[in-house]
């Protein structure tokens, strides 16, 4: 009975279309073979064990369960861009036979994003959830919150803090939406959230998730990949299917190695995407060739012919021990990497520069490194003096990428005692570990994918805390079988392995009678360079 032209029937017939819209009571049917499940996550993904025996057992429970509700349900995965999380969740609404809907929360800075407007303000619309589960139309789909890492927060609010109600098994079934103004029951959806990295979320926000670590693939495991679904899914869509077009195993490792840099495989399968786009092209042109059925064998040489120079250099080991030269394990986003660390030594006033665009953290670990050697000097042989009369200079090659962490730091203590010692670092040694003054070896992250960067690179010794033996069993056996891991607790245990020639009191001895043929430096009162 309200007016047509008052604005106040407008907004009230629009809430009331959304009340009406909403999924109260509708629930999609939901598949609990565990088996027909399992297949369906095999046919679509290569590897990604631990996730998929995650998901069997979610499915294990929900038959066993006689509730609807199923607490806890509220998955994270985290992992490099490519290795497979959003399109994870595709399979797994196929699995289930449940509806899937996604959400990127990526640069969203709005609490109303997630909440919703109040309807006392002009053009108020609920909240992206709300939004989504109409969308649905049921009560129970699979819920994607993608790059959940990438949110931030400014004047309006933070979207984070709204999603915690929305995370909560033990409150989400009284979510209430500001514009809707009642509660709406969330506790039957399974909310999947994926990010790149962990660090970037809120501890509290953390908490109310499962955290699944999705690692980067090895070679092995990007062939297989390649082989078994991306070449099949490209010859789909360019239409050669029946071209004759074949892929040789050292093709695809040339491309692997010499075309992309990544821990996942998108740009893999982009690079086999653009060879199929270049073979098409001849394929149409010269109708001849495609009459006769011309066979297009896809080996190195024609990678190269295809494709051009190669984009990217394996970083590979040292190929000569070298004094002040070690190799150290980063990991990126993008997966681990090897990360070579300089240092050289000067006449100068105690001076010690640091360069690479290194972070804060890795900053403070260089300077710890060296207040650990100076602690340790009459150990290794060095004068007391020696940081009053030389300058060090720590650097890290490719200056232009930003570095960061404590992960550096038993490589920057290596590299700071081969320089003054003159005592070569082994080549064939990679390591990564936190120093502490004391000498102590702290554990890390990023294992996995430093190991995997370590065999790529042809590094037959890792060394790795003592603390981070958990995380050997993560590591693929074939990976395993090649590299010897060393688990030290120590600086002294790593010095040990990672140079030519142990360090002890007796280079002492060699140094002052060698230094004794030197020319003096400075005034007869200054002590003796080493």
């Amino acid at each position: 009975q309200m007016p047509p032209m008052s604005a106040e029937t407008t907004a009230s017939r629009g809430y009331l279309d959304w009340l009406i819209a909403m999924p109260w009571n509708k629930r999609s049917r939901e598949i609990r073979d565990i088996n027909r499940a399992e297949q369906i996550l095999d046919e679509d993904h290569y590897g990604l064990e631990k996730v998929k025996e995650r998901i069997l057992e979610f499915l294990a429970v929900r038959q066993l369960a006689k509730t609807q509700k199923q607490q806890g349900s509220i998955l994270c995965f985290v992992g490099p861009p490519g290795v497979g999380k959003t399109s994870l969740e595709r399979s797994i609404a196929r699995a289930t036979g449940r509806v899937f809907v996604r959400l990127s929360l990526g640069g969203v800075r709005d609490e109303a994003e997630i909440r919703g407007h109040r309807r006392t303000y002009i053009g108020a619309l609920p909240g992206q959830i709300v939004q989504r589960m109409k969308r649905a139309a049921t009560k129970n789909p699979i819920f994607l919150l993608d790059e959940v890492d990438k949110m931030s927060m400014d004047f309006r609010g933070d979207p984070s803090s709204a999603l915690m109600e929305v995370l909560d098994p033990e409150h989400n079934s009284t979510f209430i939406d500001h514009y809707l103004d009642t509660e709406l029951d969330l506790s039957n959806v399974m909310f999947i959230c994926t990010a790149n990295v962990l660090y970037t979320i809120p501890s509290a926000l953390q908490d109310r998730m499962e955290v699944i670590q999705i690692s980067g693939y090895t070679e092995s495991e990007k062939l297989k990949i390649a082989t078994q679904f991306l070449i099949d899914k490209q010859l789909k869509q360019k239409g050669l299917k029946t071209s004759g077009l074949e892929f040789t195993d050292e093709g695809i490792l040339e491309i692997v190695r010499h075309y992309t840099r990544e821990s996942g495989v998108r740009n893999l399968e982009r690079e086999i995407a653009n060879i199929c786009r270049k073979i098409a092209r001849k394929w149409v042109a010269d109708k001849k060739k495609k009459s006769a059925g011309q066979q297009f064998v896809i080996d190195p040489k024609k990678v190269r012919e295809l494709l051009g120079v190669a984009r990217f250099r394996t970083l590979m080991a040292n190929p000569t021990n070298e004094v002040g030269l070690a190799t150290g394990l980063a990991w990126t986003e993008a997966g681990g990497e090897i990360l070579l660390t300089e240092a050289t030594t000067m006449e100068g006033k105690g001076d010690i520069v640091l360069t690479g665009k290194l972070g804060e953290v890795m900053q403070e670990s260089a300077k710890a490194a060296l207040s650990y050697v100076r602690s340790r000097s009459n150990q290794y042989g060095l004068s007391k003096n020696f940081h009053k009369l030389l300058d060090m200079h720590v650097h890290i090659p490719e200056g232009s990428i930003p570095k960061d962490g404590p992960s550096a730091g038993i490589t920057l203590a290596t590299t700071i005692v081969s320089a003054l010692t003159a005592v070569p670092v082994r080549r064939d040694v990679a390591m990564t570990g936190e120093i502490t003054l004391r000498g102590k070896v702290l554990p890390i992250g990023g294992v996995k994918e430093k190991v995997l960067a370590a065999h790529r690179a042809r590094i037959k010794t890792v060394i790795l805390p003592k603390d981070n033996e958990k995380d050997l069993k993560d590591i693929p056996e074939s990976v395993r079988g090649d590299i010897q891991v060393i688990l030290v607790e120590t600086m002294g245990e790593v010095l040990d392995v990672a140079l030519e020639r142990p360090i002890h009191k007796k280079v002492q001895e060699k140094y002052t009678k060698e230094q004794q043929r030197l020319p003096r430096v400075g005034g007869a009162d200054r002590p003796e360079v080493h």
